[in-house]
Formats: structure tokens, sequence, C-alpha cells
């Protein structure tokens, strides 16, 4: 798409008047690469035109602003004659249209908004002069006859869609704000229980080192008295010299 083309159309709107006006529009519309009319309908010159013996021309650019190819066929007996350009120029913009409203396109209503007679010319329409000119991009599904968008240029701005558009981003900014808040509040939660698990962790460690001060020394204890038992001394007593006393003094009874 070239926006230098349009640049262009609306130099020479700035001079034109009346039937040299309404030529710019029938070369605009037919000119390849450009899909964006929205400067041209806003041109004073061209907007003379809406009343006046050339005011269908003004209307035939408005319908390539913001309309579709049936949006002709309804109007075209008050309308001037579309060239073949002109013809595909308007039918590409009703994909476009189209792939605005849905991401899923079933063949059968691409065939009927843009009076194609069969498969093979409306996909040869969607590759060649859709997708190859980047007015759109995505993937023909011959399975399930349809097209898959994933991409569309925009169309001009129409008379109040702004409004619309401006509601649709306010509310888009809001619900955004709660969604930022209720993460800030799932990350909050998140760390102070981390922060809690941490600090009961540190405790656990504590508490453990604690007991092992104090079971140490009592196993210690314990081993040194389980020692001295084998050994025949215990808290001090020599038990294996008392029982040889004891022995020795039952010895002298006896003589």
């Amino acid at each position: 798409m070239s926006e230098s083309n349009l640049e262009q159309f609306c130099l020479l709107a700035k001079t034109a008047r009346g039937l040299a006006a309404s030529h710019i529009i029938q070369e605009a519309t037919g000119a390849l690469g450009v899909f964006a009319f929205g400067e041209l309908l806003d041109m004073p010159n061209l907007l003379e035109l809406k009343q006046g013996e050339f005011a269908s021309s003004y209307e035939l650019l408005r319908l390539f602003a913001h309309g579709t190819w049936p949006e002709y066929r309804a109007l075209a007996s008050s309308l001037p004659a579309l060239s073949p350009p002109q013809q595909l120029k308007l039918k590409q913009l009703t994909v476009v249209a189209l792939a605005e409203k849905s991401k899923v396109l079933p063949y059968d209503l691409l065939m009927s908004q843009l009076e194609v007679t069969n498969v093979r010319e409306l996909e040869d329409l969607l590759i060649n002069d859709c997708m190859y000119t980047g007015i759109i991009r995505g993937k023909l599904d011959q399975q399930q006859h349809c097209l898959e968008v994933h991409y569309a240029v925009g169309r001009d701005i129409r008379p109040g869609q702004l409004q619309s558009m401006i509601h649709t981003l306010t509310n888009w900014v809001e619900m955004s704000e709660v969604l930022l808040r209720t993460i800030n509040e799932k990350v909050s939660f998140v760390s102070v229980k981390s922060q809690e698990r941490a600090a009961h962790q540190a405790e656990l460690e504590r508490a453990m080192e604690e007991m092992k001060k104090t079971v140490k020394p009592e196993i210690d204890r314990g081993c040194s008295q389980e020692g001295n038992m084998e050994e025949g001394n215990v808290g001090g007593i020599d038990f294996y010299a008392m029982e040889e006393d004891r022995t020795g003094a039952r010895t002298k009874r006896r003589r």
C-alpha cells in the first residue's frame, strides 16, 4: 500500500473543482495500493461535491472509504459505473470489512458478499488480491471451507465510530487496571507467604540448634555413665575394689 499515492491525490484535490475533482475520485478509487480515503473525504474542494452535479462521485468516494461491494450493488443505479480495477478494489475492501467483524470467514459468506460463483475464483482473489497485497494475512482452510484471518489492515473510521472506539478502549483500560490490581494482590500474597515460610524455617532451624545444645551434654553424660558401669565405677565408687574387700573379709572370718 502506497501512502505517497494517496498524498498525490490529496495535493491534486487542493486545486481541483467540479468535473476535475470527480475525475480525481475516479482515479484514486481505482489506483493500485490505495485503500484509505479519509483524507480525500475531508478535502474542502471534494466536500463541495456533496451538493450539486457531482454528488454521486462524492458518494462513491464515501462508499470506498466506509462501504462494501453489496452496498454498492444496492446503490449502483445512482452511482457512477465502476471500472474493473475499482470493482476489484471494493471487493478487497469488503474482505477487510468482514475480517474486522470475524476472524473466521466461511467461504459461503465470502462468495455471497463478493458475488463469486466458485471456490477456485474465491481462493484466487483471497490469495492473489488480498494476501499478496498485504491487506490481510491468514490461512485458507480448504477442509473447513473458510478463511482464518490473522491480520487485516484498518479502514477509514466511519462517522460516529470514534466515540464507540473511545468507549471500547476506556472499558479495556478499566479492565486492565482491575487485572493489574488483582495481579499485584496475588504477588503481595505470595510474597507475604514466602516471608512467613522463611521465618518459620528459620525458627525451626533455631529450635533444632537449641535442642542439639541441650541434648548433646545429656547424651555425653549417659555415655560416660555407661562406660563407668562397664568398668565397675559409677559415680566415683569403685565397685570392683569394694567387692574385693568384701571377699577378703569373708575369707578371714572363715579362718
